[in-house]
């Protein structure tokens, strides 16, 4: 292929990105105006584009918008953190050992289910301050996803790859390091960016619950007062938010991971 028809294929490409946001924004402008009612979805009390960008406006001049930021991005790195240590600590030593699958494998699998929701009124009641409950609603949200994607990377590593590196001398550690974790190591980044996606979901409703600041609970706040274009400042604000610190995995999964690549056409 001609290097000259890279820079085309890049434009095509932003532009089928841009046109499929401005016929989001299309629609949310003509349905929220025309009060469109689809039966089960009405858009009444929708606000348009316009008084969300109004909003917008005011939040990031007034002085409220930093402690909401900061509140949020110290709950989530705190939890998420912590459950992406602890996650692929425990993802090794389960996919390595049929002994500590056996040990640990039951009482996780039997946490596993339980939605972070219901977690709230128990974190609450077992820590001393609503911000560590935050924090370990945060932390139970990233750790399963961190957790199975580390076991199912370790276990898809080529047992021929772990043999020839044993004939070859090498030892228990030299194995880990050598052939294990760079084979387990993208699934364990799609553990990871996964996990910080649950983390943000997690964040949000234990905000909603037990929250002084934080973007779940500005936007809480903003529904009971009514203040709807502020729901959905809200609301972009966690997409961002989340599609950020999603990029940020993404980054690290490909200077980490350079020798895999997947083509996308």
């Amino acid at each position: 292929m001609s290097l000259l028809k890279f820079p085309s294929i890049q434009l095509q490409g932003v532009a089928l990105q841009l046109g499929s946001i401005a016929v989001c924004l299309l629609f949310w402008q003509v349905a929220a105006t025309q009060h469109l009612n689809l039966g089960l979805v009405t858009f009444s009390n929708v606000p348009t584009p316009g008084a969300v960008l109004a909003a917008v406006w005011q939040l990031v001049s007034s002085d409220s918008l930093w402690p909401h930021l900061s509140s949020s991005l110290t709950r989530v790195f705190s939890g998420y953190l912590t459950a992406s240590v602890l996650g692929v600590g425990l993802g090794l030593a389960v996919g390595r050992s049929k002994r500590a699958e056996k040990i640990l494998m039951p009482p996780l699998e039997l946490l596993r289910p339980i939605p972070a929701v219901a977690w709230i009124p128990l974190a609450i009641l077992m820590f001393p301050s609503s911000e560590a409950s935050m924090i370990f609603i945060t932390f139970t949200g990233a750790l399963f996803p961190i957790l199975l994607n580390t076991v199912h990377g370790v276990e898809a590593v080529d047992p021929r790859l772990i043999a020839s590196a044993r004939s070859l001398g090498a030892s228990k550690s030299a194995i880990l390091r050598e052939v294990i974790l760079p084979g387990a190591t993208p699934s364990i980044i799609t553990g990871l960016s996964i996990g910080m996606g649950t983390s943000w979901f997690c964040l949000v409703t234990a905000e909603m619950i037990s929250g002084q600041f934080g973007i779940g609970y500005y936007t809480w706040s903003s529904y009971v007062i009514q203040n709807y274009a502020d729901i959905v400042v809200g609301m972009l604000l966690i997409g961002l938010l989340g599609m950020g610190s999603s990029w940020l995995i993404k980054i690290l999964g490909n200077f980490l991971t350079p020798w895999y690549r997947l083509g996308k056409s």
